[in-house]
């Protein structure tokens, strides 16, 4: 077991939490106000944090794999 990425998974999946719901929550709000002029840089910033939610969500399973199977 190695600890070092066990924690670093931890974290990263902790990231991956948030940011899971600040997406859905910043995407519902681009919906509610399409007439307002930042609608598209709100809209994009919306799914590039959903992205990141699913990327990181990816990356911390991956080093929570590697931290309990891995080598030391």
């Amino acid at each position: 077991m190695n600890k070092k990425n066990l924690f670093r998974g931890i974290r990263s999946m902790a990231y991956a939490v948030v940011l899971a719901f600040i997406g859905p929550t910043v995407l519902t709000s681009a919906f509610k106000n399409q007439e307002h002029v930042l609608y598209i840089p709100v809209l994009g910033a919306a799914i590039l944090i959903c992205l990141a939610s699913i990327g990181l969500g990816f990356h911390g399973i991956r080093l929570l794999v590697k931290g309990l199977f891995g080598e030391e």
